[in-house]
């Protein structure tokens, strides 16, 4: 035990506890006595240690660690989905600290009520609630994806976020890791569980349809997940990126004369090919309307100016992965270039268009 306890970084008295209360039970004893522990009591050691250290209570650990369907890997791959979820939030702090550094540096006064919004409690909930404000069902977006869920009546969204593109009329559970986004969901939307892609806890061909709009690249393992959409599911229907097109990056001017380090957050993301071929799924364009309600990265494609205001920018997770240097400096030169006339002058092809394709792909299986 005391070998176990030097290699995990814990105390003996913490593994005599886990033995008492059951959690983790070494599985042998020697003929001294002594507690002994094989590989599978060490891997469970491993996910009892894991979700500890994210801040789990050893009540709803033991639920966790002792749910007969769920295997190593699929506790992998949702502490994965935690601590990337724990990352994005540490990566949004250090943005608000980097705008209240600059703030202060310019010398203009930071209230007690600022910046308790940007390092309290309130912060990761108030970059999710960015979402309520500039993120809403887009009718034409909608309409493309309902139309794909063909005659299904029971549907499964996955990563459904605050409830956008949820259909009225089908019957519909909602999945949601982000506590966040849960608790932003209207009054009377969908039922909603706390589950990750990468490890839904349905039965085989429980759904109809499985959907997912917006949401893969988010996963930590997109492949993984739009295979478990598969496996509950009799179709599939995904809004995602396409980045398998040559030149993709400068469809959007934003990506193209502005951040070019959007190309980096997508760098680990299957192509559109990987991703259809997984789930044998067919790819639609769809275009992003010039007057597009959903706030989604594209959808100012013609308004250029709403990517000054913070609150559009915080409903979009690309700002917080490029980081605040990115960000401000991408702001700047926007702003310039709005004031100069040059973005009109460089983007003069787009003032008649009513819709562009930027990339956006709906995945049908």
């Amino acid at each position: 035990m005391g070998h176990v306890a030097k290699l995990a970084g814990v105390s003996v008295r913490t593994l005599h506890h886990y033995d008492q209360i059951r959690l983790v039970q070494p599985s042998a004893r020697t003929a001294a006595g002594y507690r002994t522990y094989s590989a599978g009591d060490v891997e469970r050691l491993r996910e009892v240690l894991a979700y500890r250290r994210l801040g789990f209570g050893l009540r709803e650990i033991a639920e966790l660690v002792g749910d007969p369907s769920t295997d190593a890997v699929a506790h992998l791959r949702r502490l994965r989905v935690l601590l990337l979820e724990r990352r994005d939030r540490a990566d949004a702090m250090v943005a608000a600290i980097d705008r209240e550094l600059e703030t202060r540096a310019k010398g203009l006064k930071v209230t007690p009520e600022e910046q308790l919004e940007m390092l309290g409690a309130r912060l990761y909930d108030a970059i999710g609630g960015a979402y309520t404000a500039t993120r809403h069902t887009e009718p034409r977006i909608a309409a493309q994806i309902w139309d794909a869920l063909g005659d299904a009546q029971t549907v499964l969204n996955v990563g459904a976020g605050t409830g956008s593109y949820e259909p009225a009329d089908r019957d519909v559970t909602a999945v949601e890791p982000s506590a966040v986004m849960r608790g932003q969901r209207p009054a009377g939307s969908a039922p909603c569980i706390a589950a990750a892609a990468e490890s839904l806890p349905f039965e085989d061909q429980s759904f109809d349809v499985a959907m997912a709009v917006s949401t893969v690249h988010h996963w930590g393992d997109p492949i993984a997940g739009l295979r478990e959409m598969w496996r509950v599911a009799r179709r599939v229907v995904v809004l995602t990126f396409d980045t398998d097109e040559p030149g993709w990056r400068d469809r959007f001017w934003l990506t193209r004369d502005y951040l070019p380090e959007f190309a980096s957050v997508l760098a680990e993301f299957p192509s559109l090919a990987g991703m259809a071929d997984a789930i044998g799924a067919r790819a639609e364009p769809v275009p992003v309307p010039w007057d597009c309600a959903d706030g989604l990265f594209e959808a100012y494609w013609r308004r250029p100016g709403a990517y000054l205001e913070d609150h559009v920018r915080r409903a979009m997770s690309v700002w917080t992965r490029v980081g605040p240097e990115a960000e401000q400096r991408a702001v700047r030169s926007l702003s310039d270039d709005l004031d100069s006339g040059r973005w009109a002058e460089r983007n003069s092809d787009l003032a008649d268009l009513d819709a562009a394709d930027l990339g956006l792909r709906l995945l049908i299986a």
